[in-house]
């Protein structure tokens, strides 16, 4: 037998969560064509001697929904071994659009995730109205990997009610129609299903709350039905839980009489550090009755990354810092260098905004942490900001300062704001441990300029697959968690899983070589505007439906990634 591409000598964790095995794998017309012993000839023989080779990885939580529009390579997520990943999250995006609301929905996304609205304004070809017309928009396109997307609620209320939507007014029942039927319809044309936000952070750029932040238990019902006449979509929220069981309950609500799966964000918050004890056992309640409920928990600390070339500073509400944030980079470095501008900087620290949820991140020197090749997710008091000002004699300002503008301004700092209320990863391990939750969070495409979080697929691999690593979980499971489990979820029965006739979406990974470097910006925005990325060692390959698209962590320029469309049905059995 003659193959496309075989993969020999590899240790093979197939996306089931047992142990590894080795095994061969083959490839022909972007399938998996045989796991195993393999004698044939291939165009291509790729070496996994002493390599993991696992699924392609499954991202259920980016917004590349602005980014696919104008790009082909969606990373960071490409880079980190995933070969799938699901848009439109948290009832933000661009479809459907009337023309006159192009503004509306970019202010939207400029708030909620921090993607400048010149870039988009700049980006977006706004060649379609309609959600089905999006859809179309993006199959007619080629990517590094596979994308599928939800149909968010801002976009779609707008669509619908116009200015009431977007003041928050309640719907109608004329309302609930339409959007009912315009949800059938984008499950009917490939959504994979419905996305809304519920938190009080979620504001656009012009301090307006999300449309859809109040929404009815009945609207919520009426958009549910448009989802479940296709027995094939997911509902996926974010809210804070103020209210625990209350929240919790209309979820449970929506979901049992739906009868459609639904999908939340949980972390450990520290304003209320136990509360994700009780939405995980109000979750296992409810899967136990069987309404499947899955939150969607992170592997680190969620972060702020802060320096002098990234958009927040620990000065960046000090009035004097303020009069020059909008120079050019290096023109801004230089007059910081000015001994009597650092003075008058440094005096005005901390800035007076303390109603700023970013400005008490960005202030708490004790809780932030100098980045270096190697950096620990889980720094220790001893390392931050505060701590190191203490050893070195130097007042805590001041030291903030000069590593802030050394080295160029090259400086990145970490400000763990969720995940890490303990000051240790234990509520994360037990969250990713929980059997209902899922993998996510990572928001490829979003925050370009405060958060790097598109890289938890290595860290996974780097961190919690490290049998020294306190909390280990074994190699098979998580491989399983990053590939298998969220392909289920979204119905995607057609990839996830290392054996004939699935999908080739396949990492070879040297766990050995394996390793994060540090955040950096890149200025290949539109505008040559700049975003985060990070970049990893030790992904020897990875394919998209059978093609090799990085080597080494280097892109190789093939393109084999689609739109997905829906749901997708696992492979016949073999005969």
């Amino acid at each position: 037998m003659h193959y496309d591409i075989i993969i020999q000598n590899g240790s093979v964790a197939d996306g089931r969560g047992g142990e590894p095995f080795q095994a061969d794998v083959a490839i022909l017309d972007g399938k998996i064509a045989s796991v195993g012993r393999i004698d044939g000839t291939a165009d291509e023989i790729i070496d996994a001697s002493g390599k993991l080779v696992t699924p392609g990885f499954v991202d259920i939580h980016t917004h590349y929904d602005a980014q696919a529009t104008w790009a082909e390579r969606l990373t960071p997520s490409s880079a980190h071994g995933v070969t799938t990943a699901v848009m439109g999250n948290c009832g933000v995006g661009f479809a459907p659009c009337r023309p006159d609301d192009h503004d509306n929905l970019i202010r939207l996304m400029e708030g909620v995730e921090d993607i400048p609205g010149v870039v988009m304004a700049e980006g977006i070809p706004w060649k379609w109205e309609s959600f089905p017309e999006f859809l179309d928009f993006l199959g007619a396109r080629q990517y590094d990997m596979d994308i599928g997307a939800y149909i968010p609620h801002a976009p779609l209320r707008v669509y619908t009610m116009g200015q009431r939507g977007l003041n928050r007014e309640p719907a109608n029942a004329d309302d609930l129609a339409k959007m009912s039927g315009i949800v059938s319809e984008a499950m009917e044309a490939g959504a994979m299903g419905f996305s809304t936000s519920r938190s009080l952070n979620h504001r656009s750029s012009d301090q307006n709350l999300m449309p859809g932040i109040s929404a009815s238990e009945s609207e919520l019902m009426a958009i549910a039905g448009g989802i479940r006449n296709s027995k094939k979509g997911l509902l996926q929220f974010i809210t804070e839980f103020t209210e625990a069981e209350t929240d919790f309950a209309m979820l449970r609500r929506v979901t049992e009489k739906s009868g459609v799966p639904m999908t939340f964000s949980l972390s450990q918050r520290s304003a209320t550090p136990t509360l994700w004890q009780k939405i995980l056992e109000l979750t296992a309640e409810a899967n136990e009755a069987g309404v499947e409920i899955m939150p969607q928990v992170y592997c680190r600390p969620i972060g702020l990354l802060l320096g002098h070339k990234l958009h927040y500073n620990f000065f960046s509400f000090s009035p004097s810092y303020v009069a020059i944030k909008d120079l050019p980079a290096d023109e801004r470095l230089e007059k910081m260098h000015d001994p009597a501008i650092r003075r008058k900087i440094i005096s005005e620290f901390p800035a007076d905004a303390a109603d700023s949820v970013i400005n008490r991140s960005l202030v708490d020197l004790a809780n932030i942490y100098l980045m270096k090749d190697g950096f620990d997710y889980s720094p220790k008091p001893e390392d931050s900001l505060s701590a190191l000002s203490e050893q070195r004699g130097i007042p805590l300002a001041e030291l903030a300062y000069d590593l802030l503008i050394e080295k160029g301004g090259e400086n990145v700092f970490y400000s763990p704001a969720l995940n890490f209320a303990d000051k240790n990863l234990k509520a994360v391990e037990a969250m990713l441990k929980h059997p209902n939750t899922l993998f996510g969070l990572g928001d490829g495409g979003a925050h370009v300029g405060i958060i790097c979080d598109a890289s938890g697929q290595t860290f996974m691999l780097q961190h919690w697959a490290n049998e020294k690593t306190e909390g280990h979980i074994p190699i098979g499971q998580i491989i399983k968690t990053l590939s298998h489990d969220n392909a289920r979820a979204m119905h995607l029965h057609d990839r996830g899983v290392i054996a004939t006739g699935y999908r080739a979406d396949i990492n070879v990974i040297d766990l050995d070589a394996l390793k994060l470097h540090r955040p950096e910006m890149r200025y290949d925005l539109p505008l040559g505007s700049g975003r985060l990325v990070q970049r990893a060692d030790g992904y020897a390959a990875t394919l998209v439906a059978g093609e090799i698209t990085y080597r080494n962590g280097e892109p190789t320029g093939r393109l084999p990634g689609r739109l997905v469309r829906g749901a997708q049905d696992a492979p016949a059995p073999s005969a």
